[in-house]
């Protein structure tokens, strides 16, 4: 298994993570094969989506932060329980078939770090499946 980190700079954000992913590729044992990705963080999330138009995932955080706003009346004392809300949605793992070191990905898509409490250093772990 490896790991990276990602500086998320804003409270709400999806970062196209697909590059970095291929460039860590290389280090698992086979050229091919599927990756397991995992965030082991509550308050953001992984999914795969449009990575062409910056406007689709500007869409995707407006449309959760209108169905699911920071100030909802929760009980969560931190403050921040649209974020665990988000990502309990959207989810924290993605399983994606590689060849020759690269996503097997469709021509638009990415895949994408969702931030919903940031500004945070998030963990990506890469684990190949057999």
């Amino acid at each position: 298994m490896i790991s990276f980190s990602v500086n998320t700079g804003e409270r709400n954000r999806m970062i196209d993570i697909t590059e970095m992913i291929d460039s860590r590729l290389g280090s698992l044992e086979n050229t091919s094969g599927f990756v397991f990705i995992f965030v082991p963080h509550t308050t953001c999330a992984l999914t795969v989506n449009e990575n062409y138009d910056p406007d689709v995932s500007a869409d995707i955080i407006e449309f959760l932060q209108k169905k699911i706003p920071e100030k909802g009346g929760y009980r969560h004392r931190e403050g921040n329980s649209d974020a665990h809300i988000k990502a309990a949605l959207i989810g924290t793992t993605l399983l994606l078939p590689y060849d020759e070191n690269k996503l097997s990905l469709g021509r638009w898509q990415g895949v994408f770090l969702c931030e919903f409490d940031g500004p945070r250093k998030r963990t990506i772990y890469l684990g190949q499946i057999s």
